[in-house]
């Protein structure tokens, strides 16, 4: 294993850290955003496979799945969940 894989799959944590927040309360991203962002992980992953850079290829497809389940969270959010709030007029 060399550093670079090392530092890819460190980086691919934390990415994952980061979004468990986002997984285990109500506030989820917009559902665009959660497809677009796991498909783009999804294809680093692929990339990474290919490179032969397997733990950092594993950790990118956990983000895929992460983002996979916000997106899944978010359509059967309830309507009144998924509306945008508005600041009140001062």
């Amino acid at each position: 294993m060399t550093w670079q894989e090392i530092v890819l799959a460190l980086g691919q944590i934390l990415f994952l850290v980061a979004l468990i927040p986002s997984i285990v309360t109500n506030d989820k991203p917009e559902i665009y955003t959660s497809v677009m962002t796991g498909l783009v992980a999804l294809s680093i992953s692929i990339t990474y496979i290919t490179l032969h850079i397997k733990l950092a290829s594993i950790m990118a497809f956990l983000n895929f799945v992460a983002w996979s389940i916000l997106a899944i969270q978010k359509h059967r959010q309830p309507k009144h969940l998924k509306k945008k709030r508005r600041a009140k007029p001062i």
